[in-house]
């Protein structure tokens, strides 16, 4: 089995509040403890941005079905590749909201303090989900 990494980011579409984030995290963790498939995901009122980790199989089949869930749109793959070690491995799903906590990461890693994953290469969106991670005790 070849651990591989998975970043991509997508607009979300309209007519989504929190309930339905609520929902897709809740069905993510489920599935993806079902697959083994780990990570992080980012949102704002616009859009996500995950990480997904795990078998190159089972996070191919979660990233399939992503590609078919009508409430994303302009899904891009922002980087894949095979890793050594799992860097999100104690979440089936972990997630953080934009915040005002959260700008200056996202200053960071790209050239504005709001939100666009679209905005950002793959390794940076990568080492911003890491930041955020580190800094969930703090944000949360």
């Amino acid at each position: 089995m070849f651990l591989t990494r998975l970043v991509y980011a997508s607009t979300i579409e309209q007519g989504f509040d929190l309930s339905t984030v609520e929902e897709i995290i809740s069905s993510a963790r489920k599935h993806n403890s079902a697959l083994d498939v780990t990570g992080m995901l980012c949102f704002d009122r616009h859009y996500f941005l995950q990480c997904l980790e795990g078998s190159r199989t089972n996070v191919n089949a979660v990233y399939q079905r992503i590609l078919n869930d009508k409430r994303h749109s302009s899904i891009i793959m922002l980087d894949y590749r095979e890793v050594s070690a799992r860097d999100f491995s104690h979440w089936s799903m972990g997630y953080i909201p934009s915040s005002s906590l959260t700008a200056p990461l996202y200053l960071r890693y790209s050239g504005a303090s709001e939100f666009n994953p679209y905005h950002m290469s793959g390794e940076s969106a990568y080492q911003l989900l890491l930041d955020l991670k580190n800094a969930l005790p703090t944000i949360s």
